[in-house]
């Protein structure tokens, strides 16, 4: 295993600039990713580490070793693309052999090696196969086995799930989090899927315009966003403009058209003072229903949209001209054909204070 560490890293594209003096610490054996918009600087990133492409400014080190101007066969990176790119023409095992015969690997050990790997994604079964004779899926394993098959320092992967359906990208993600930890191995994962960065990673780096807006676990990035583009990007949040009245250790409460509310600064380290301007950002799950009034952190309205889910129901809240989105699990206390006045909280954890 070892440790990735970006310092000052920087790179254009003619007037174009990808990456902005990015600093970032990647622990030994941490499933690591990437996640933005499209033209973030996230495929920019990967691909610099892969050597791909050499920054204008800047270092990287895999452990203490400098690795900025090392040409990427030199790193010992194992890269899977979005194609997957396999040999049609390669038998399955053959496939996965390929870069331990570039290595002049003793023939013994690339079939030892070579049926390992295709055991730990369970394909040791398909070994006499070629690619255009496997699932989507098939292929995403096989491309993953032929990656690992090297023992990479670092694992690298640019986007693995977004040729597969929705129902087979929910199986593989748990499957690539097994691999990549059975393997030890330190990894970094592209993607703008949120749900996937979610459910997968150890931690996460959001980035927009080449910079990195904020780096944490997916707990902390979903319930504690630092920006409104974080909160925006992660998920659906309701958003609601105001202003300080008052801050207390990391908390700051608010005046808004919709009430008084109490929440937690998105970023901790922020100091608004009174009367500047701030966004509260509030998640639909975070809203509680009734026809009570609560002490405090609510807003009055009443129903707009209402649709039933089943296993909760999603609500459009009409207030004062803003529409808010919220979900109840398990719906049973408020009747969704109901339209008379409601109220909806949310407790003071719940609800983050962006001063962007």
């Amino acid at each position: 295993m070892i440790s990735i560490r970006i310092q000052q890293l920087s790179k254009r594209f003619g007037a174009v600039v990808a990456l902005q003096n990015l600093d970032l610490t990647i622990e030994p054996g941490e499933l690591f990713f990437l996640l933005g918009p499209s033209g973030c600087g996230k495929t920019t990133l990967l691909r610099s580490l892969a050597g791909f492409y050499l920054p204008d400014a800047g270092q990287i080190f895999f452990g203490d070793e400098d690795v900025t101007q090392l040409a990427p066969h030199k790193r010992n990176t194992g890269m899977m693309f979005q194609s997957y790119a396999l040999w049609p023409h390669l038998t399955v095992s053959e496939n996965v052999a390929f870069g331990l015969e570039e290595r002049r690997v003793p023939k013994a050990e690339i079939q030892t090696r070579t049926m390992a790997a295709l055991e730990a994604v369970h394909m040791g079964d398909y070994a006499q196969r070629r690619p255009n004779q496997l699932s989507g899926g098939q292929q995403q394993r096989i491309a993953l086995a032929r990656a690992l098959v090297i023992r990479p320092r670092c694992l690298l992967l640019d986007e693995p799930l977004s040729n597969l359906d929705a129902k087979l990208r929910l199986e593989m993600r748990a499957e690539i989090r097994r691999v990549c930890k059975e393997f030890n191995v330190t990894t970094v994962y592209v993607t703008h899927d949120q749900k996937e960065a979610l459910s997968v990673s150890d931690r996460m780096a959001v980035l927009d315009r080449g910079k990195i807006l904020q780096v944490g676990s997916p707990a902390e990035v979903y319930r504690r966003p630092a920006s409104k583009m974080v909160a925006d990007f992660i998920g659906e949040t309701d958003f609601i403009p105001g202003k300080v009245i008052a801050t207390s250790e990391g908390r700051a409460f608010v005046d808004t058209a919709l009430g008084r509310f109490e929440g937690l600064l998105g970023d901790a380290s922020a100091r608004p003072g009174t009367g500047a301007a701030v966004t509260l950002s509030i998640r639909p799950e975070a809203w509680t229903l009734s026809q009570t009034r609560p002490a405090k952190n609510f807003v009055r309205g009443r129903i707009g949209h209402a649709i039933y889910l089943g296993e909760l129901a999603q609500y459009e809240l009409v207030a004062d001209g803003h529409h808010l989105k919220m979900l109840e699990l398990n719906p049973r206390r408020l009747d969704p054909a109901q339209r008379g006045e409601v109220f909806a909280s949310a407790d003071p954890d719940d609800v983050i204070v962006l001063c962007e």
